[in-house]
C-alpha cells in the first residue's frame, strides 16, 4: 500500500461572502491564503472567478500565472461546470455538453490547474469522450461525489464503471466530506429558525427525516415534502428546509475506502468548527483516519460552505479548519 500522504490547501470559494461583497478579488484571495500559510494547493470555481470563463482569455491567465508566480502556491484544482440546461427545459445535446467540458478542460490547462472537478450530471458518455483531450494537456477529471451521493449509489457505478473499460489514469473521484457527515450543522438549523422563520415543527420533522437510516438519502426530499403538503407548511419554508438532504449525508465515511485508489484530491467541507477545535456536523477525525489507513495520497482543499447560510468572515474558520486538520493527521501518522 502506498504511503498516506495528505497536502492541505484551500479553495477560495471559501471566500464566497468576500467575493460576494465586493471586499476581496480572487488575487487577493490567493495573497491572504499564501500570507496566512493556509497550505499551498490553491483550488478555485472557474465561474466564480474568471470573467473570461469557460474560455479563458490570455490577459486572466497571464495575470492568475503571474500571482501563482509571486507567492507559493500551486494551481491545484478547478471546479467547473456541467450545465445541461442553460436555458429551461431545454437540455443540451451530448455532444454540446462534450464540447462545453472540453473548452473548461482547455482553460484549466491554460492557468496551469493540474485537476479539474467536474460534476455528475456530465454522465459517464460525455467525461469518456473527454478523456483524450485529459492525457494530451495532463489535466486529471476528477468527479466530485457530494450528498446526496455515496461511492455506491447507481449514478457512481455508472461512472466507476466507465473508469473501469477506460482504465485512464486521468480519471478518478474527489470525495465531498458532506457526503459523509453525522449530523445537520447548528449554523442551518439556526438559520431556518432564526432567519427563514420555519416553525419548529417543521424543523424538527426534517431533522427527524434526515437522521432516519431507513429512508435512502435521495427519498427524504420527496418524504419531507410530502410531509409538508400534508401539514400545512408553506412551500417557502419547505424549501429552505429541503436543502439538508442536498447538502449533506448520513453515511459511515468508512464508505470512501472502495474507492480510495482512485481518489486524488478531497474537498475538506465544513460549516463550522467549535471551541474545543471540531466540526460538529462532520466527524474529521473518524473521515480522515479512513483516508490515512487506506493510503491516499493526494490533495485536501479547505472548503467553507457556512457562507450559504451567514454573512461571517472566512479567514478565521479557514485558519481553525486548517489547525484541526494538521492536529488529526498528526495524531494519525
Amino acid at each position: 500500500m502506498t504511503k498516506a500522504h495528505i497536502e492541505l490547501g484551500t479553495s477560495i470559494y471559501s471566500f464566497t461572502n468576500e467575493c460576494h461583497g465586493r471586499q476581496m478579488s480572487w488575487q487577493d484571495m490567493i495573497r491572504l491564503v499564501d500570507e496566512k500559510k493556509l497550505g499551498t494547493q490553491i483550488e478555485v470555481v472557474g465561474f466564480q472567478s474568471f470573467r473570461s470563463f469557460p474560455d479563458v482569455s490570455d490577459a486572466e491567465a497571464d495575470a492568475f500565472r503571474a500571482v501563482m508566480a509571486e507567492t507559493s502556491q500551486t494551481a491545484n484544482c478547478l471546479g467547473i461546470n456541467a450545465d445541461r440546461f442553460m436555458k429551461p427545459n431545454q437540455p443540451i445535446t451530448d455532444d454540446a455538453m462534450v464540447d462545453y467540458h472540453e473548452r473548461q478542460i482547455r482553460s484549466a490547462a491554460k492557468l496551469g490547474f493540474r485537476v479539474v472537478r467536474y460534476q455528475n450530471t456530465a454522465t459517464p458518455a460525455v467525461i469518456r469522450r473527454c478523456v483524450p483531450l485529459a492525457e494530451r494537456l495532463g489535466v486529471r477529471l476528477g468527479l466530485e461525489i457530494h450528498a446526496p451521493h455515496s461511492p455506491s449509489h447507481p449514478d457512481i457505478i455508472a461512472y466507476r464503471e466507465m473508469y473501469a473499460e477506460v482504465d485512464s489514469e486521468m480519471l478518478g473521484f474527489i470525495p465531498d466530506f458532506g457526503a459523509t457527515a453525522r449530523d445537520v450543522p447548528q449554523i442551518h438549523v439556526d438559520y431556518f429558525r432564526n432567519v427563514v422563520g420555519a416553525p419548529e415543527n417543521a424543523i424538527r420533522k426534517a431533522l427527524e427525516i434526515w437522521h432516519d437510516d431507513s429512508y435512502e438519502p435521495f427519498q427524504r426530499f420527496g418524504v419531507f415534502m410530502g410531509w409538508c403538503a400534508q401539514n400545512g407548511i408553506e412551500d417557502r419554508h419547505g424549501v429552505e428546509l429541503m436543502i439538508i438532504f442536498g447538502i449533506i449525508n448520513r453515511v459511515d465515511p468508512a464508505v470512501w475506502a472502495e474507492i480510495m485508489p482512485q481518489c486524488f484530491h478531497i474537498h475538506g467541507k465544513f460549516y463550522d468548527i467549535d471551541a474545543d477545535g471540531r466540526e460538529a456536523a462532520i466527524d474529521y477525525d473518524k473521515t480522515l483516519k479512513v483516508f490515512l489507513d487506506n493510503g491516499f495520497s493526494g490533495t485536501m482543499s479547505c472548503e467553507w460552505e457556512g457562507h450559504m447560510v451567514n454573512d461571517k468572515a472566512a479567514l478565521p474558520r479557514i485558519e481553525a479548519w486548517h489547525r484541526m486538520c494538521r492536529d488529526i493527521i498528526a495524531k494519525h501518522a
